[in-house]
């Protein structure tokens, strides 16, 4: 059954701070660094508007987590629960399973395991997890990628979160590399078919391919210097998802100038047409 859903990119300027994870390759650790970002909904307000503005479900970036304390994620996942709003996927934004660099791609995969512990303590059906940073056509990195994914998916079985990929970063940037990785770890893994990281003449050849795989479509159009969306282009994937039988969330995101919640309401007016068709 389809439905909308909103990602918190859509509102990383209205959610407060950002705190982004880097890798330092001096000290061979993992670093916070904070963007500052205005406050108008905290994390634990967001459920609520979210059904105020007739959002089924919300995937929330894991840079928007003020606290990864146990008594916070409690209180999130209630907030959630009394807003009648499913939290769908924890987006882990960060994470190369392809490096070359075994102190990296050890850690990489532990910071992954801690993050998989969060979406179930906060009640996430899913954590999304980078595939890698390697070309597309590197079959070792496909093969790499695929094996630490299966090793994560099997420690997210045991939490009940799914683990799932994007069309995200080089490694998965075709549809044909993503496909191949899929396949590669015996398709335990879901995908997220993502409308602005394809590119070029196979964009919506890509995206037919990948939709019928995918647990969510990131709705992402093309915008104007006014916020206005490309609708020609974005009804254009709309329609070769469609086509594909794909039947799951369709997560608006927004990232254009002016009002947020505003730009969020322009492509909204053009998905829940098809939502409520199918």
């Amino acid at each position: 059954m389809s439905y909308i859903s909103v990602s918190t990119w859509s509102l990383h300027r209205l959610l407060g701070p950002l705190r982004w994870t880097v890798w330092n390759e001096a000290s061979g650790t993992h670093e916070t660094h904070i963007q500052e970002q205005p406050l108008v909904h905290t994390l634990l307000e967001l459920p609520a508007e979210a059904a105020r503005r007739g959002y089924a479900a919300v995937e929330i970036g894991h840079f928007h987590f003020p606290s990864t304390e146990a008594d916070y994620l409690d209180r999130l996942r209630a907030a959630f629960t009394a807003a009648g709003v499913s939290l769908d996927t924890l987006l882990l934004d960060y994470g190369d399973l392809t490096s070359s660099d075994e102190r990296r791609a050890a850690a990489d995969l532990a910071l992954a395991k801690q993050w998989i512990d969060v979406a179930a303590a906060c009640g996430a059906k899913r954590i999304r997890i980078i595939a890698g940073e390697a070309l597309p056509t590197d079959e070792d990195a496909i093969r790499q990628s695929a094996s630490a994914l299966g090793k994560l998916a099997d420690y997210g079985k045991i939490k009940n979160v799914r683990v799932i990929t994007e069309n995200f970063k080089p490694l998965t940037s075709t549809g044909t590399s993503s496909l191949r990785l899929l396949e590669q770890t015996g398709w335990e893994i879901g995908f997220i078919t993502d409308f602005g990281n394809f590119e070029g003449a196979a964009k919506y050849e890509d995206i037919a391919l990948l939709s019928p795989h995918s647990v969510s479509l990131h709705a992402k159009a093309h915008y104007d210097e006014a916020g206005l969306p490309e609708e020609a282009e974005f009804r254009r994937c709309l329609e070769a998802s469609r086509r594909s039988g794909f039947d799951g969330a369709y997560v608006l995101i927004y990232d254009g100038p002016g009002d947020m919640w505003e730009g969020l309401e322009r492509i909204k007016r053009i998905v829940e047409p098809i939502t409520a068709s199918l």
